[in-house]
């Protein structure tokens, strides 16, 4: 077994004039979310063997939110996470090697994508809460049979499904 965790980046502000997109900060809730983010991860041992962040600030501030609590190794940048279609997220999960786990640090609206194209069944609640869209911060697990290289479309089980709005609950 296999998990594929997918992590919107974190809320982020507008672009200030002449900032391009791929330079937004995150907003003061957006370090926060992040940071609570990464608190519900390591108490619910969703602690990843290897990470891909886009290199787009906010996911790259997105992932240092959860370096306070997780001990994250085995990290590289790609800007195709910020570029690319779902099609290129599930090449890059497939690309992650003979981890147990893989962390994909994104943007929507490849994040839905990918996690709905990827979920063939799961969790009620986390499906209901997946379909409704995928909030800044927010983080599908998604559990696989067999290596990543073998990732299929609707092979996968939603485990659970992380906001910033439940993970009290």
């Amino acid at each position: 077994m296999v998990r594929i965790l997918l992590l919107r980046h974190a809320r982020a502000g507008w672009a200030a004039p002449g900032m391009r997109d791929y330079d937004r900060p995150l907003e003061d809730s957006g370090r926060i979310d992040a940071r609570a983010i990464g608190q519900a991860m390591r108490h619910r041992g969703y602690s990843p063997a290897k990470t891909i962040c886009s290199g787009a600030m906010r996911a790259r501030e997105t992932l240092v939110g959860l370096t306070g609590s997780l001990e994250l190794r085995d990290i590289s940048y790609s800007d195709g996470l910020y570029e690319t279609d779902a099609n290129g997220y599930l090449a890059m999960i497939r690309s992650a090697g003979d981890v147990e786990s893989v962390l994909l640090v994104g943007h929507n609206p490849m994040m839905e994508d990918t996690g709905l194209a990827l979920s063939g069944n799961g969790e009620a609640d986390a499906i209901e809460l997946l379909s409704g869209g995928f909030p800044t911060a927010g983080l599908a697990v998604i559990r696989m049979d067999g290596p990543l290289a073998h990732a299929e479309l609707g092979k996968g089980y939603l485990e659970d499904f992380l906001t910033p709005a439940n993970i009290a609950d």
